[in-house]
């Protein structure tokens, strides 16, 4: 028996339809075309239907809106007025204080100029004083005390901060400092070199035109370093009148001129050191006469 051709069993499945491009975005597209909730829907309905959505509508509802508005915008109206008002005078008082402060400042300025020509004044009857009463030993006193200008052969030694802080660590001269930067002159560094001069055999030292005594002081004032309570700014200039040619040589020696060194290497901070053939020193600003005694006039020649 001859069979006949059966059709091809295509088993394949349903073409399916094609998805959505934005399928995956199903929460995305529910907010988008529920922009608003059932529950906000349901409640505007329900007020619709009671008759109460929108605006008031009896007369009491309406007179009371209208005078809430009312309230509303004269209490607005009210502020605005008053931050105006105020405002100028807020700015006068303002004005007020700025000009007390700068009579203050420059009530100030003039007393502190009064004060530096008073004791320039006295400094001059002193050095006057000690010329007419001590003769030749009265000059001397003068030059030594600080109390005259001076001038003569010496050294300059100019000494500055790092140009970059350095936070070196071990065994360094500043080690238990607790300064964070090390590239920075201090106050003790000063008294150093200072007392490095001295004892090298300088006659008068001077730091940026500030002239140094026995009495004189050398502090700091945060990061300012202070001579008689007169701050410095760097490069400090270090003037002392000396031998040149030995003065130089024997402070470099010196251990504190080897204490200067260190700090040139170790920290950073420059220095220089040269020979000068004259150098000149202002009077002390700050010396005042403590004690003093009258001499006995030695009897002239010839009287009985």
């Amino acid at each position: 028996m001859c069979g006949m051709s059966q059709p091809p069993n295509d088993r394949s499945p349903a073409t399916a339809p094609p998805a959505r491009p934005d399928a995956s975005m199903s929460l995305l597209t529910h907010v988008m075309d529920h922009s608003l909730d059932e529950g906000y829907a349901e409640a505007s309905a329900r007020r619709e239907a009671e008759g109460t959505a929108g605006l008031p509508r009896t007369l009491k509802a309406k007179l009371a809106l209208a005078a809430g508005l009312v309230l509303a915008a004269m209490v607005v109206t009210l502020g605005a007025v008053e931050a105006r008002v105020s405002a100028p005078v807020l700015a006068k008082e303002r004005q007020e204080l700025i000009d007390r402060v700068q009579r203050a400042d420059d009530h100030a300025d003039g007393v502190e100029r009064d004060i530096e020509r008073l004791r320039g004044d006295v400094a001059d009857r002193q050095r006057e004083a000690l010329k007419q009463h001590g003769g030749g030993q009265g000059q001397l006193l003068a030059l030594l005390s600080g109390a005259a200008e001076v001038r003569g052969p010496g050294v300059k030694l100019v000494v500055d901060d790092a140009k970059g802080s350095s936070s070196n660590g071990g065994g360094g001269p500043r080690e238990s400092a607790g300064f964070s930067d090390t590239g920075r002159v201090r106050d003790r560094d000063m008294q150093r070199i200072v007392n490095g001069l001295w004892q090298s055999g300088a006659e008068a030292v001077s730091i940026n035109g500030q002239r140094l005594t026995a009495l004189s002081a050398i502090r700091a004032a945060g990061d300012a370093i202070l001579v008689d309570n007169k701050p410095l700014v760097p490069p400090y200039e270090v003037l002392a009148i000396g031998d040149k040619k030995r003065l130089g040589t024997r402070f470099q020696d010196s251990a504190d001129g080897q204490y200067l060194h260190v700090l040139q290497e170790s920290y950073g901070i420059r220095y220089n050191l040269s020979a000068e053939d004259e150098v000149r020193l202002p009077a002390a600003s700050s010396l005042t006469v403590r004690t003093a005694t009258a001499t006995a006039e030695e009897p002239k020649k010839g009287a009985s």
